[in-house]
């Protein structure tokens, strides 16, 4: 019997194909020497490469295209590349988005006698040790007999987790041609069904007893794609949901059974007596961060909850193990409950009381977003991206149509994930009209990633709040430390070539701004809009109050 043909595919070349096989159409980055010829198969792929200004900014944009499109890639060279994406690929991982970072490094033959090649530092390994620690799965594919494995066990692992993986590719390794065949294993994990089972069960029992049953969906709906089961489960019982801010949009807030963004006691009060005074509160997919629970001004009684997540299941105090979120939702759409139906209070428009003054009176944060809202309102098809601070706190209230329309880092907080995060939400879904919100100190950060936006033709609209400093941190401590320099952002359009610039200080200027902004859809446009220093919305004074008790202070003397 003739032997089986030995594989012609290098370890590159496997990659490569199976990352687009898993759907990924763009990979973002920055070229270096020990990962061109990874960026010349990546160039003859399907896939396209997106080159960045800055390989953090990559992370971000291959975050939010893994937000939009569940999974993405960043690809950039040694140690210099890799190590600068550590901030945002660690942001990925804290908020569970899937992102794989591919790295080039050098070849195992350059190592002997360890020399001192560029970009090393400390050991030919400290980038892939950084890295374990980011991630949920590595491996350095070192090894043409194990890299087929290797590179199957670690992209299984982000699909599973739905977090950062990392595979690092010396360059003399590329092209190396494994001597032995390789077989895909499945690696799917199914649920215990006897512990499926009983959660169901005890779940059933406890919603159709209760009286004032709800749900709290997060942000693991949005991950792993279960909004479609979310929705169906909702609309087949009849109970009411509230989101939290990692949460948001993960069901579209026009819903009659959406109740609003559940924040603690920094939401708004009808949102946070009802999901308080349930009695039976099914968590799905949530986050229990310091923001999500409004810096722990939470009231969640355990004893009152069901808490599923992708990784434990937890009802009042009983854990189940080997569950499954999606096949623990789909059992209980399967259980055809029938619970008692509760009232949701009417939804109250935030900004109906917001008062803005008079054409020539000074823009307002509160003015801002009461306008933000209402041209959301007025239009289709938009993404929110909110960078950190208030241009988070205070987006929180505005109303998405659409599930999966609202972007940010609302439990790792990372300023600047705003920008770049807008290019990669507008390379997973061109069709989609991308607004940005973020402060002047955040776009100091990455804001100049508009040159890859502008070379690419896309057309977000970013709104810079431009207070001169770190306004969230005025409120907990204040000092010069806070302030930012001022730049003429408005200015950018004519550095760059292209875009619209507007400058606003007024709220006839703001209106106005607006307006051509929305209806400028050849490039982007920026809008620097000049607010005092100490101007901010309600949800940041309630955070700036909270946190501030929780920032160290010189002891009392005894």
């Amino acid at each position: 019997m003739a032997e089986p043909p030995l594989p012609t595919t290098s370890v590159g070349r496997y990659l490569v194909d199976r990352i687009a096989g898993l759907g990924v159409e763009h990979v973002f980055g920055i070229p270096g020497d020990y990962v061109l010829g990874l960026y010349k198969m990546l160039e003859e792929s399907p896939m396209k490469l997106i080159g960045t200004t800055r390989e953090d900014n990559a992370g971000f944009a291959a975050d939010a295209y893994a937000r939009v499109r569940g999974l993405g890639c960043v690809c950039v060279t040694y140690c210099v590349g890799g190590l600068s994406t550590a901030n945002s690929i660690a942001g990925a991982y804290a908020e569970k988005s899937p992102v794989i970072v591919l790295s080039g490094s050098p070849g195992m033959g350059e190592r002997a006698r360890n020399p001192l090649l560029h970009h090393k530092v400390k050991t030919f390994e400290t980038q892939f040790d950084v890295f374990q620690h980011l991630t949920v799965a590595s491996a350095v594919l070192d090894r043409p007999e194990t890299a087929f494995a290797e590179i199957d066990r670690v992209l299984d692992a982000a699909l599973r987790f739905k977090r950062p993986v990392y595979l690092e590719i010396p360059r003399d390794q590329l092209h190396v041609v494994p001597g032995a065949l390789h077989h895909r294993r499945s690696t799917a994990h199914p649920s215990d069904p006897d512990a499926l089972r009983e959660a169901l069960d005890e779940t059933e029992a406890l919603l159709t007893s209760a009286r004032r049953p709800m749900i709290l969906a997060d942000v693991e709906i949005h991950r792993f794609h279960l909004q479609a089961e979310l929705m169906e489960l909702a609309e087949a019982t009849g109970m009411p949901i509230a989101t939290t801010i990692l949460g948001k949009s993960v069901v579209a807030e026009t819903h009659p059974l959406f109740a609003g963004v559940y924040e603690g006691g920094m939401g708004r009060p009808e949102v946070t007596e009802l999901v308080e005074s349930s009695d039976c509160l099914l968590m799905l997919g949530c986050f229990l961060t310091d923001i999500n629970l409004g810096i722990f001004t939470a009231k969640l009684d355990p004893s009152r909850c069901i808490d599923a997540t992708s990784e434990d299941l937890r009802i009042r105090r009983h854990h189940y193990r080997d569950v499954r979120l999606d096949d623990f939702i789909r059992g209980l759409i399967e259980r055809r409950l029938r619970v008692q139906r509760v009232t949701i209070p009417a939804r109250t428009n935030p900004f109906a009381e917001v008062e803005i003054g008079p054409g020539d009176s000074p823009a307002t944060s509160s003015a801002v977003f009461a306008r933000l809202n209402r041209l959301l309102t007025e239009t289709t098809g938009t993404t929110v991206v909110a960078d950190v601070g208030d241009s988070l706190f205070g987006a929180t209230d505005l109303e998405m149509e659409r599930h999966t329309e609202f972007l940010s880092p609302a439990y790792y907080t990372s300023m600047g994930f705003g920008l770049p995060a807008a290019l990669g939400a507008n390379v997973a879904n061109p069709g989609s009209r991308v607004l940005v919100i973020v402060g002047d100190g955040a776009f100091q950060m990455t804001g100049m990633e508009l040159s890859t936006i502008a070379r690419h033709g896309f057309n977000p609209i970013v709104v810079v709040l431009n207070n001169h400093g770190y306004t969230t941190e005025r409120f907990m401590l204040e000092g010069a430390f806070n302030d930012v320099f001022n730049w003429a952002y408005h200015r950018i359009p004519d550095v760059l070539g292209t875009g619209l610039g507007f400058e606003v200080r007024t709220v006839a200027e703001l209106d106005d701004a607006l307006a051509r902004a929305w209806a400028n859809t050849a490039s982007f446009s920026l809008i620097n809009i000049h607010l005092d220093p100490y101007d901010h919305s309600p949800a940041l004074e309630r955070l700036a109050l909270r946190m501030a008790t929780l920032v160290d202070r010189r002891p009392e003397a005894p």
